[in-house]
């Protein structure tokens, strides 16, 4: 499986144990454009993890905000998905719609996404899984340029909470579907 990243990444979670920390970058990039990373380290089975990120059907059912996700057409490992978010905060109600092309690479463990229509100038990266010596790793990266008039300064923080918390999402419903 491929490696992660060399850069640095923050770490944001105390050290509950070793085989779970959250680590988490973000990038400022031109023209409003932002290039988050979430790195979470756990102990469980990669494929079990690859299964709960691949049902694009249920993904609304267990990550926060995420308000619906239907998966449109299947043509062999590319996929793609109508997703919307929604969020409440400054007392505002916020929501954003993407049309994503996944592209499955599971023996490789990457799940590649861009977006083919939105509300966003940019929206695309990647989930990964994969193992070293000590532990299963998830990583995701974004990458996302909001559209003009977008308050890209609420937008940015709100996305960094979101990240560890939607990992923490597919790390739960892993746990519950190895333990029924």
């Amino acid at each position: 499986m491929n490696s992660l990243p060399d850069t640095p990444l923050q770490q944001i979670d105390s050290d509950i144990c070793p085989l779970d920390t959250i680590q988490q970058e973000m990038e400022r990039l031109p023209q409003g454009t932002r290039r988050l990373a979430v790195l979470l380290r756990l102990s469980l089975d990669p494929e079990l993890l690859w299964s709960v990120l691949t049902d694009y059907n249920n993904l609304s059912r267990f990550i926060p905000n995420l308000a619906s996700s239907r998966q449109l057409w299947r043509k062999g490992a590319v996929v793609a998905l109508e997703q919307v978010g929604s969020q409440q905060f400054c007392g505002l109600s916020f929501s954003a719609r993407v049309e994503l092309e996944l592209t499955e690479e599971p023996s490789s463990g990457r799940l590649c996404f861009r977006m083919t229509c939105g509300d966003f100038r940019r929206f695309e990266g990647i989930w990964r899984i994969d193992r070293d010596a000590s532990a299963t790793r998830l990583f995701y990266e974004l990458t996302v340029q909001g559209r003009p008039g977008m308050p890209i300064g609420i937008i940015e923080k709100r996305l960094r909470d979101d990240l560890a918390a939607n990992l923490r999402a597919v790390q739960q419903e892993a746990l519950r579907r190895a333990n029924p």
